[in-house]
Formats: C-alpha cells, sequence, structure tokens
C-alpha cells in the first residue's frame, strides 16, 4: 500500500500517524521532481543544550519552537527522571526543574544521544557531581569529550575514575585551542553558576550558541560576546522564555531537494538561518539562491562541479556536506573537504548501494558524476541516513532505506514535509 498526504484517514493528528508508520524500514519511489513549500522545525541543536542547561536555573523554562525529534525525547526523559517536571504543547517546551534532584542518569538513555554530553556542565552546575557516561549520537567518527573535562577542571572540578565533581564551581580562564561547539556550551552552562566571573577563549559562534546565550541571558546570567571571547559575570538565575532558532541543517537538506529532482522547493526560513556559506558553495557551481517572502529557493541545477569545504561557523556547516553527495554525483561530481570532524565519510559506502562512485584521500572525498538507481540500503547515521533518502528520491524506482528511526532524530515529521512536495513513500515495517 502507498501513502500520500491525501490518502492518510485518520482520527489522529497526522504527524502522530506517521510516527508509527515510519519506524523500520521505508520505501521511496524516486525519479519524480518534488516541488513546493515546507516549514522546518527548530533547531536540534539548539533545542538540547537549552532544555539540559534548564537544570541550572533553579526555575520555570518556556522554550517554544521545539522540534518533536528523537533526541529532545530522550532529553526530555532524562529531566525527568531528575525529578523535572516536563510538559508539551505543540511546539512548546515548559520546563520546572525547581524540585530536581541528583540521580546517576541511566546509560540507556545517555547513550542514545549526544547532547546528553551537556549533563557534564549541568549537573556539576547544580547538584556539584556527574557520573560520566556513554555519550550517544552518531558513529561517524571519534567525537572525544577532552575539551568538556577541560573546562570543568579549569572551573574547579576533579576528576576520580568515572565521578567528576566539584563542591562549588569556581570563576577562571578557559582557552580553548580548537572550536568545539559542545565544549563551548558546556563551559557556558558551567559559568553561569560559578562564583567568580569567567571568560572563554576560542569560543564557537555557530548560531545554536547564541540561541544558548539568549536563553541564559533571558534566565538573568550577565553574558558579553565579543568575537571569539565571552565574558561570564555572577548573576541570579531565574524563570525565562525562549524560542529556538530554524534548523538550519533542515533548511539546506529540503533546498537541495529542489535541484536534485530538478523541481522547485521553498523552504520558509522565518528567523533568517544564517546560511551564507551554504548558499555561496553551491552558487559557485552555477544554482542561484532565491529570497523572497520569507522563504528561499534554489533555482536551476549545477553547472559544474560543487566544491564543499566545511569549517566552524560561519563556514560551511558539516552537518550539511554529506547531503551535497547526492547532488555531486547526479550532475558533475565534486569534492568535499571535511575540516571539523576527522573522516565524517563512512556514509559514502550506503550511498554506493545507489552507484555514488568516490574516491577518498586524507580529509577530502571526491565524488564522481554517477548513475543513480534505485537500492536497498541502511541509514548509516542521521545527516548520512538523509543522504540515503536524497538518493533514493532521485533515482527512478523503488528503493528501500532500512533503520529510519535513525533519521527521526534530527528531523521533525520528515515523511509528511517529503510527500508535501510530491514524494511517493510507503512503509514495510511496523504498523
Amino acid at each position: 500500500m502507498q501513502y500520500s498526504a491525501k490518502r492518510i484517514r485518520t482520527k489522529a493528528p497526522l504527524a502522530a500517524t506517521w510516527e508509527l508508520h515510519f519506524m523500520s524500514d521505508t520505501v521511496i519511489f524516486g525519479g519524480e521532481a518534488l516541488n513546493g513549500t515546507v516549514t522546518p522545525g527548530g533547531s536540534k541543536n539548539a533545542a538540547l543544550p537549552i532544555i539540559f542547561a534548564t537544570l541550572v536555573t533553579k526555575a520555570v523554562s518556556v522554550i517554544s519552537n521545539v522540534p518533536d525529534i528523537g533526541d529532545v525525547r530522550v532529553a526530555t526523559e532524562i529531566l525527568r527522571e531528575l525529578g523535572a517536571t516536563v510538559t508539551r504543547m505543540g511546539d512548546t517546551l515548559t520546563v520546572d526543574t525547581r524540585l530536581a534532584v541528583y540521580k546517576k542518569p541511566r546509560r540507556e538513555l545517555t547513550s542514545k544521544i549526544r547532547a546528553s554530553s551537556y549533563l557534564i556542565g549541568a549537573c556539576l552546575s547544580r547538584f556539584g557531581i556527574f557520573h560520566l557516561s556513554d555519550f550517544g549520537g552518531c558513529n561517524f567518527c571519534n567525537r572525544p569529550i577532552d575539551m568538556h573535562l577541560y573546562a570543568a577542571e579549569a572551573l574547579g572540578a576533579s576528576i576520580d575514575n568515572e565521578v567528576i565533581s566539584a563542591k562549588r564551581l569556581r570563576g577562571g580562564k578557559i582557552v580553548f585551542d580548537k572550536i568545539s561547539v559542545g565544549a563551548t556550551m558546556n563551559a557556558l552552562i558551567m559559568a553561569v553558576s560559578a562564583k567568580e566571573p569567567t571568560v572563554i577563549e576560542g569560543a564557537a559562534r555557530e548560531p545554536h550558541v547564541g540561541n544558548l546565550i539568549e536563553y541564559l541571558r533571558r534566565a538573568g546570567a550577565d553574558i558579553e560576546v565579543a568575537g571569539d571571547t565571552v565574558a561570564v559575570r555572577p548573576a541570579p538565575l531565574g524563570d525565562a522564555h525562549v524560542r529556538v532558532i530554524t534548523d538550519m541543517i533542515e533548511v539546506g537538506t529540503f533546498l537541495l531537494l529542489g535541484p536534485l529532482t530538478e523541481g522547485r522547493v521553498t523552504v520558509l526560513t522565518p528567523d533568517a538561518p544564517e546560511l551564507e556559506s551554504f548558499v555561496s558553495a553551491f552558487a559557485e557551481a552555477g544554482i542561484e539562491a532565491s529570497v523572497s517572502c520569507g522563504g528561499i529557493t534554489l533555482l536551476g541545477i549545477p553547472k559544474r562541479k560543487i566544491s564543499v569545504l566545511t569549517a566552524p561557523h560561519p563556514g560551511y556547516p558539516t552537518d550539511l556536506q554529506p547531503q551535497a553527495a547526492p547532488l555531486m554525483a547526479k550532475y558533475f561530481g565534486g569534492v568535499i573537504d571535511e575540516r571539523v570532524w576527522q573522516m565524517r565519510f563512512s556514509y559514502l559506502s550506503a550511498l554506493a548501494s545507489f552507484g555514488v562512485k568516490y574516491s577518498l584521500g586524507g580529509s577530502t572525498a571526491y565524488v564522481e558524476h554517477s548513475q543513480l538507481s534505485a537500492a536497498e540500503c541502511a541509514a548509516p547515521d542521521l545527516r548520512g541516513g538523509a543522504a540515503a533518502v536524497m538518493c533514493a528520491l532521485a533515482a527512478r524506482g523503488k528503493s528501500t532505506i532500512k533503520n529510519t528511526e535513525i533519521i527521526m532524530r534530527g528531523y521533525s515529521d520528515f515523511w509528511n514535509k517529503l510527500i508535501s512536495l510530491g514524494a511517493n513513500i510507503e512503509n514495510e515495517g511496523d504498523t
């Protein structure tokens, strides 16, 4: 049985119905142009640190535009087990951490999401202790937490086996010798509860770092930012209300579906996500961006090879490099230089199932012009899984993507949005 947005008949919300249908294998009949308008959800990478940072405030936080994705559900379950009250109404979370108490987080939960590493800063700030655990997420490369632990020690924490503790966090100076978004987030979460001023040098400047700073300021934190230096002064924290920024990774993923399928996809962007480097990379290949009425559209198809160089913000986002590979393969090929993570190319072996030809050289992937064909593969990770879906949408015929629940970790209402653009999708898994 095939599904489309018009064929579903249910009294339950449409999104909930699709969540039930798409929990394992997903079948895609590709080769059709996708056209229409999509409204992206809130940023996964912004929502998660804000959710964990609510522990520090000992107050009530109202967070709007929170995406309904797997990672957020795990994060809220962790908070509930720590004694917080979390309720959801539409896209808004209300988090009350006033009665939270410390207990060792369950590995079954922390191992599911990389963002559980923010518990280092949140629990040290609130409870003075944290049991280091298995931090999950996508296993596309080695992702150490040494910089997170350095920041904690710089503010007075000590580590004994798997327990990190601090009777109180003191202020201090944290100097990062390389950019780390996660370590910057944890440093901020700890610094706002320290008893003396803190200066963070070499801080990441990604939009989601700015969103966390906005939340902490609304809760009362005294934070001053000058380039990659952040100064935090002691201040009482309390209730806060913040809106999660639009997910620029979701925006970029859907924008690429237009040229990939030779259609026209417009993504509405109410708060103008910072995508200059993304748009510039494809403009150099001959794909122009049209911005009007709060939306962005990529026009036309590539006229030459695509070149992507990932880098910390304001550079090209590393979470959008897997999605560039299908477009490279379909047209003139391209080059991906990965400068954020070591060897983030394991997903290419999954894309090879669709005929994508490539070679690797150090931190660079060379994608050749390839004949895309329908195939079966397992989603290798969150963003690589999205790239596999893109290949299936571009290739004519029936493709099967297994393990699609991993994609739901980061894309809200993904299948409904694709269907609204004209994608032909069905399920061969749980019903």
